[in-house]
């Protein structure tokens, strides 16, 4: 079965460039259908699907946002509607891939379209912004970036050899074929440095009973993929060993999941264990990037690049308000496990962060709060301790029975 490949492209003004890049993949034997998202004039390419589609798709007219000449607002409805229709495409098995080309604003455009796609679906995007943070375009989706060197703006020597491996990328992708492994129910499991021994004693369990087991890094982006996964319905369980991201929202630090983080699983009523693992630690980049209100603080220099700071006791007793104003709305099974001697590593007597005051807070303000139904196992070893992790794995089993 031929390929069809999705060009999203702002045809008014990069017509040129898109044409190359659709003769690129059509000489590689894949089809195409072209989407304009441009709403500045008329399309020097053809398209397939026109703005005006588009922007009737994003609840709009395109006469309404040429008029109002708000860029912005262009920009929003143009995404919206690029991504209601993508996912109509894609139901309906028309496309197998989706490339795009652009500036930061081509790129926002089509890079939200590419996340309304699901884990999996190819999705390439040749960006102006590659090179730098990328987090706000590909989001918790799986978007490959690629840095277009020079500007999207005509052919060149540099462009037309980076349109041309864009063209083999995506076909490449639409063209390969997954190898096919054993379905078997997955455990997502949340891990961090400190919290690794602890996660691999789990995980070994939990794969010997017969489960497949996702580990997501706790660095802000793994919290919030895991939690779309687990609402998009890929997740029979979790093991929240690592909740850190929580200490970065409330101490603004760099890695923070946002404070939807701990929603996906109780509205899925999906069972869950969670463990304050590594609460006791706000993530900044290298020391001298630590905001000048915290340079007073105990901060911790992981490697040359990361820094950690300590979390108070009033910060860790908010964290537990907030861990039990998010378990208290669980539909599922959920239970909360404390190692009394240490969220981390570093949280372990003789360590610089080892502050037992600091988690008693927490879970006072836990247990002040939360649910009368939903039990706080307290184990009187810290984190990394086989018997803690092990305890917690055999737990989440039990929930699954």
């Amino acid at each position: 079965m031929t390929q069809t490949i999705a060009i999203l492209g702002a045809l008014d003004t990069k017509g040129q460039e898109f044409a190359f890049l659709k003769a690129e993949i059509e000489k590689r034997g894949c089809q195409t259908l072209v989407i304009n998202i441009g709403v500045l004039g008329e399309a020097a390419l053809p398209p397939d699907i026109s703005s005006a589609e588009v922007a009737e798709a994003g609840g709009s007219t395109l006469n309404e946002l040429v008029s109002a000449q708000d860029r912005g607002a262009a920009m929003a409805v143009m995404s919206k509607g690029a991504a209601e229709i993508v996912k109509r495409l894609h139901a309906e098995g028309k496309i197998h891939g989706v490339i795009s080309m652009g500036g930061g604003g081509g790129s926002s455009v089509a890079t939200s379209a590419m996340r309304a796609l699901p884990v999996g679906f190819p999705k390439l995007m040749v960006s102006t912004v590659a090179s730098g943070d990328t987090s706000g375009f590909v989001g918790t989706s799986d978007i490959t970036m690629m840095y277009s060197v020079v500007d999207v703006a005509g052919i060149n020597r540099i462009s037309r050899l980076i349109y041309t491996n864009a063209a083999g990328a995506i076909c490449g992708m639409v063209s390969g074929e997954v190898t096919q492994g054993e379905d078997k129910p997955v455990i997502a499991v949340t891990m961090f440095g400190n919290t690794t021994r602890a996660v691999n004693h789990a995980k070994s369990i939990l794969e010997a009973a017969g489960y497949e087991v996702l580990v997501f890094h706790a660095t802000g982006s793994g919290g919030r993929t895991m939690e779309a996964l687990i609402a998009d319905g890929h997740i029979t369980a979790v093991l929240d060993m690592t909740t850190t991201e929580w200490a970065d929202e409330i101490c603004g630090g760099v890695l923070s999941a946002g404070s939807t983080r701990l929603d996906a699983a109780g509205t899925a009523g999906v069972p869950q264990i969670v463990v304050p693992g590594c609460i006791d630690m706000c993530n900044f980049w290298a020391i001298d990037t630590v905001p000048e209100r915290y340079h007073h603080r105990n901060l911790y220099q992981w490697n040359p690049n990361i820094t950690l700071m300590r979390t108070t006791p009033a910060e860790n007793a908010r964290m537990g308000e907030i861990f039990a104003e998010k378990l208290n709305a669980a539909k599922g099974k959920v239970a909360v496990y404390i190692p009394v001697k240490g969220v981390s590593e570093l949280d372990v007597e003789g360590k610089p962060f080892h502050q037992p005051e600091a988690l008693q807070a927490f879970t006072d303000a836990l247990r002040a709060k939360l649910r009368a139904d939903i039990p706080i196992i307290e184990m009187q070893t810290d984190i990394n301790d086989p018997q803690f992790s092990g305890k917690t794995a055999e737990a989440l089993l039990e929930m699954l029975k």
